[in-house]
């Protein structure tokens, strides 16, 4: 590898003059629970990107790219980060059928200019996820982070139709395509999807849209225990009525969210004080919304609910908003954060109250919810960082890690101190397939310079 004085330098003939930062300032901002990069480069274009990869590869530098850096704090910090890339030049649309119901973006474009432009055209992405107002398509994608429109509309995985993206060769690859349906070949982008950068540098995705929504609408019910909440849970599941989100949470989940909530917003007073609550989204026609209101209303009767209420629109969409930051809020709710996703195979299940039968002193609080898609997140809130809570954290989250594995589920540790992080791990045991992902990522990246040692088994 070139010395570390004579990089800059040659970045900047490889790039130009500005579009190489090298200030302990600027590198600090890019850095990973530590590490920073010795060099931030900010290409306009793939084929900028494609030769940023190909000397990285050359020299053997280890390259990350980023957007707005929302979300750098998932997986674990790379073993090696010597080049970030800011990809935040690459934002335009490259092709856009409101007819055919498509769109071709570039990896750095905000997902709310992106709804801007969507909107004009009475359409939407639905890839709910948290801050929209900054985060980019490309790492949205990359993160691989929930959308709380998952129940009505599924995962990036349902309509992410095409990508392009650098592979660790300095090669410009392309999968699917521009239509809805294609049979070009395998579908290569979707691995692309949660891999935190490590297989490829994204710079365009082709997205699937959807009519934007004629009206919103909410429905909160307050059960005693967890098990008649569980109960009135899985009967709306079977109901057949069509929920973008159906949340299920414990008192404390519900006093988090109602902070997050701010005292102006009129959702903050349909959150009742204590028990469980059931809380289900709904959008579509207002004749559509009524009738779900009106059976949801008889349902929580006959399910002998301790309260029940119809929420309007407008509060309906401030908790829609709320419910897709949840990640950040339960980030920042205590002095020290476990924050936990499980994917549930059976919620109607025990399975439920056994993850919830473990902790308490000396971490005392947690909160809790359950969507409908079966993943359900937890947060250990630690009030103190002494020794003490530390190990209660640690033991928690090896006990949650222990009980997903027993019931076939998977759990991921998506926020903790650093030191959690390296002495629990992100994933858990290594998975069945963890040879197979190997094999996937020397594919991809077979000089192992994205953001090696990031994902599962520090691959």
């Amino acid at each position: 590898m070139s010395s570390t004085v004579s990089l800059p330098l040659r970045l900047e003939k490889l790039l130009g003059g500005g579009r190489v930062q090298v200030s302990e300032s600027v590198l600090q901002t890019f850095g990973i629970a530590g590490p920073a990069p010795m060099a931030v480069l900010k290409p306009h274009s793939p084929d900028e990107v494609a030769e940023i990869v190909s000397f990285a590869v050359a020299e053997n530098l280890a390259v990350l790219a980023c957007g707005s850096r929302s979300k750098l704090g998932l997986g674990l910090p790379p073993s090696r980060y010597d080049l970030a890339l800011d990809m935040t030049d690459l934002r335009q649309i490259a092709h856009y059928d409101p007819g055919d119901l498509t769109v071709s973006v570039d990896a750095g474009m905000p997902l709310l200019e992106l709804a801007k432009v969507l909107g004009a055209k009475n359409q939407f992405l639905p890839l709910a996820v948290p801050f929209p107002a900054t985060s980019t398509i490309g790492g949205a994608i990359a993160s691989g982070i929930d959308s709380v429109l998952r129940q009505q509309y599924g995962t990036a995985r349902d309509f992410l139709i095409g990508a392009e993206f650098v592979d660790g060769t300095g090669k410009k690859c392309k999968s699917g395509g521009r239509v809805v349906k294609n049979v070009t070949g395998y579908d290569l982008h979707k691995l692309l999807i949660g891999s935190l950068g490590t297989l490829g540098v994204i710079t365009r995705l082709n997205f699937r849209t959807f009519p934007l929504p004629e009206s919103r609408g909410a429905h909160r019910s307050t059960f005693p225990t967890l098990e008649s909440a569980l109960n009135f849970h899985s009967a709306l599941l079977k109901s057949g009525l069509p929920f973008s989100n159906l949340e299920l949470f414990d008192a404390e989940f519900a006093t988090l969210l109602a902070a997050s909530l701010g005292k102006a917003s009129g959702a903050r007073t349909s959150l009742g004080a204590g028990g469980w609550q059931v809380v289900a989204c709904f959008e579509g026609s207002v004749a559509v919304i009524h009738r779900i209101r009106r059976e949801l209303m008889e349902r929580s009767g006959r399910m002998q609910a301790l309260s029940s209420e119809s929420i309007d629109s407008q509060p309906a969409q401030q908790l829609e908003a709320a419910f897709r930051e949840a990640f950040d809020w339960l980030r920042r709710a205590a002095p020290s954060v476990a924050l936990l996703r499980i994917v549930l195979p059976r919620i109607a299940s025990g399975d439920v109250p056994d993850l919830l039968n473990g902790s308490q002193p000396p971490l005392q609080r947690s909160a809790f919810t359950l969507r409908a898609c079966g993943v359900a997140y937890l947060a250990l809130l630690a009030d103190e960082e002494d020794a003490q809570a530390n190990a209660a954290l640690e033991r928690e989250v090896t006990r949650l890690f222990s009980s997903a594995a027993e019931k076939k589920a998977s759990a991921t540790l998506l926020h903790a101190p650093l030191w959690l992080r390296e002495r629990a791990g992100v994933w858990g045991a290594k998975r069945a397939d963890f040879q197979m992902m190997q094999r996937v990522r020397q594919a991809f990246d077979p000089h192992n310079i994205f953001a090696p040692g990031r994902f599962v088994g520090g691959i």
